[in-house]
């Protein structure tokens, strides 16, 4: 009698668990509630990505709210349409080639767009925060090239977010300071940043997304961003992954002091008449984005509030974000010519740039590149320290200091990108992805210059890397092109999903931790993983030369 009991208990757990089992799950459909109302995306017929596009994660910054903490999005009653994108930042045309899907640009710019692919919510997928690029003056979540779809095709849950830029979102001030109980000021950009991804921590399981599975990344002032984002005490924890493209702010001296920042954001508006933050508040944006220059801004701020302290301290003590990190750059991110200044290429007038910022280590600093002779100053070898004066040296830093005690991933991504399409005969590469007309007196300058050997470029990386080529019209993209693409974003998804970049059919990435020489994965049309102690020995140099500095 008692097995019998026994008996008929199980099949009773069993009836109960199958039940439980195949209880309706919640679907992720275009209506999707978050905690300030409920919000309608769209579909389209042939995809199974559903977009959610202009979702307000914080309200508008605007009026008082110019030039404070970003505060919680406004709620609604009904339903909001999220079919489009929000206003991108208020910004002048620093680079003409920068293409928005905005409506206009606006301070009411506090944005987020999401590209999921789940069927269900609490699906646990992971996500993928993008921050834009553009010196922190220019870029929107709204660019193409960074369109989330492609990703989210791969089972990763997309986000692009605006973040306020140039005198709208990185000035300090005694006045600003003097209003808020923390004394804080000057990185109002950095903290929508943070806002961005509370704001998904918080509603991204409705979407079908895991809200402990946040990865960020950026690429030049995104990507130096994030380096601050894994050091913020109001953002770190919530980060499970980082990926860096172009930059980080990591070397010593990288973030200002804010009394210094007060002091410059002070005599900029005085220079322009603006005797406090009530008069430059009662401007209009654009009278206000006419009368300050879009450069000149301080940047990263230490505040006491996003950040403590210099970055270079707070990674030396690993109180950064312990997560997994892939980071790189481009083999083109800056050029030779660029220092010549229209004089003759020659390796006494390198060592003369050089020296302005070297002094006495050029000499070692040349050598450690092996740059030794005339001929050298137009090779690789003197694009690789130009570019790792721009870029590449700080990425690698972090990277460095990352693998203390995380797996770091790191590439060098070297392809070019095409010659542009034939309708676009008469037009060059522009900075931002575009292209820009020529004239005859810059085609025939051009046509005068040195020749180098063309790598590729800064923010080459990102359509390639985002699965986004077709969202470039201006260039010839080939079977090649689509095949380095592919790679690419099988990385970053799989980086997204496990904290590795490797899976099946692709080639083996190790990361750098405990070894002699570091990997490094050279993405090209024979994408491979390279170990040579040559290859870190400029990186070194300029280690030891900013070490004893």
């Amino acid at each position: 009698m008692k097995k019998q009991i026994k008996r008929l208990m199980a099949a009773s757990l069993v009836i109960a668990g199958m039940t439980s089992c195949e209880a309706p799950r919640q679907e992720v459909g275009l209506q999707v509630a978050t905690l300030s109302g409920t919000i309608e995306g769209y579909s389209d017929s042939a995809s199974i990505v559903k977009k959610y596009l202009g979702v307000p994660f914080a309200a508008a910054p605007v009026g008082d709210l110019r030039w404070k903490s970003p505060q919680p999005a406004e709620t609604w009653d009904g339903v909001r349409e999220c079919k489009t994108f929000g206003d991108d930042p208020m910004q002048k045309n620093v680079f003409g080639d920068m293409n928005f899907r905005g409506a206009k640009r606006s301070e009411d710019c506090l944005y987020l767009n999401i590209w999921t692919p789940a069927k269900y919510a609490n699906e646990g997928l992971p996500v993928l925060i993008y921050f834009n690029g553009g010196g922190l003056v220019a870029g929107s979540g709204s660019e193409p090239r960074y369109d989330g779809e492609a990703l989210a095709n791969k089972g990763v849950i997309g986000v692009t977010a605006n973040y306020r830029e140039g005198i709208f979102g990185f000035i300090a001030h005694p006045d600003l300071a003097a209003e808020t109980d923390n004394k804080a000021c000057g990185n109002y950009g950095f903290l929508d940043q943070v806002a961005a991804i509370q704001w998904v921590k918080d509603n991204i399981a409705n979407f079908g997304g895991d809200p402990n599975k946040i990865n960020i990344v950026g690429e030049s002032a995104g990507s130096f961003s994030v380096s601050a984002l894994m050091c913020s005490p109001l953002s770190k924890s919530n980060i499970a992954g980082a990926m860096l493209s172009s930059g980080s702010y990591v070397l010593p001296g990288h973030a200002t002091p804010q009394g210094e920042a007060e002091a410059a954001g002070k005599a900029l508006l005085e220079s322009k008449g603006l005797m406090s933050i009530a008069e430059a508040r009662a401007l209009s944006a654009d009278s206000l984005q006419e009368l300050v220059p879009s450069i000149g801004m301080t940047g990263l701020v230490i505040d006491n509030y996003f950040i403590t302290e210099d970055l270079n301290d707070t990674y030396a003590k690993g109180e950064q974000s312990q997560v997994p990190m892939l980071a790189g750059w481009n083999s083109m991110e800056a050029s030779p010519l660029q220092i010549f200044m229209g004089t003759a290429p020659t390796l006494e007038n390198f060592k003369k740039a050089m020296s302005a910022r070297f002094g006495d280590a050029t000499d070692e600093i040349l050598s450690a590149y092996d740059i030794t002779k005339d001929e050298d100053v137009l090779e690789q070898r003197a694009t690789d320290l130009c570019s790792d004066l721009f870029t590449g040296f700080p990425t690698w830093y972090n990277c460095v200091l990352q693998a203390k005690s995380q797996p770091v991933y790191r590439y060098k991504y070297n392809h070019p990108r095409p010659a542009v399409t034939a309708k676009m005969e008469g037009f060059s590469a522009a900075l931002a992805g575009g292209v820009k007309k020529q004239s005859a007196e810059e085609k025939k300058a051009e046509e005068a210059r040195p020749k180098i050997k063309m790598g590729a470029v800064h923010s080459a990386d990102i359509e390639y890397a985002m699965g986004n080529l077709d969202s470039n019209e201006f260039y010839q993209w080939n079977e090649d092109d689509y095949a380095i693409s592919e790679l690419f974003l099988s990385y970053y998804a799989n980086f997204c999903k496990n904290g590795n970049p490797n899976g099946d059919g692709l080639p083996q990435w190790d990361p750098i931790n405990g070894t002699e020489v570091a990997p490094v994965m050279q993405i090209d049309v024979k994408s491979e993983q390279v170990a040579d102690a040559d290859i870190e020995k400029g990186y070194n140099a300029l280690l030891n030369f900013y070490s004893a500095k």
